[in-house]
């Protein structure tokens, strides 16, 4: 599914969200990396975010 700009930025700000509330990491993260922006970003680029898009 392709995702539009604003879709993008709403689901990776929804899991960096998670992800500073305490929500585990779904993938291999460098040690210096810690923004859980950047986290987020990774983890959609690799595709294993658990946040799906419903349109009607």
């Amino acid at each position: 599914m392709k995702y539009t700009r604003f879709e993008i930025a709403r689901i990776i700000g929804a899991r960096a969200l998670q992800i500073t509330m305490g929500a585990p990491i779904l993938v291999k993260v460098p040690k210096k990396m810690i923004d859980p922006i950047w986290i987020a970003t990774l983890e959609f680029k690799k595709g294993t975010m658990p946040i799906t898009v419903l349109r009607s």
